[in-house]
């Protein structure tokens, strides 16, 4: 890792983690992980100006671009269009008034 790639890289450059346990032998990340897995890491090229624009709507929200794609594949691999979306969204908060 390179400070280059990773904007905290100087925060964290001089910790040392030597002495670094893995999260199987700490029992609340290991549940933590364990509640939070059936996830695998892939590599996979994006259009730039797509990539750009969901880390704009992340930035904006306040959350993950990544989590935000994950969304987008899982709403589009269930057949849903931007217009069923659209309703859901609009019955919850009618919902909430």
């Amino acid at each position: 890792m390179s400070n280059n790639s990773d904007p905290l890289f100087d925060r964290y450059a001089e910790m040392d983690f030597s002495d670094a346990k893995p999260v199987s032998e700490i029992p609340p990340l290991a549940q933590l992980q364990a509640e939070h897995g059936g996830k695998s890491r892939i590599t996979m090229r994006v259009d730039n100006d797509i990539l750009a624009i969901f880390k704009a709507r992340a930035e904006m929200s306040g959350g993950n671009y990544q989590t935000l794609m994950n969304d987008a594949l899982r709403q589009f691999a269930q057949g849903l269009t931007l217009a069923d979306v659209v309703r859901e969204t609009i019955r919850k908060e009618l919902h909430q008034v």
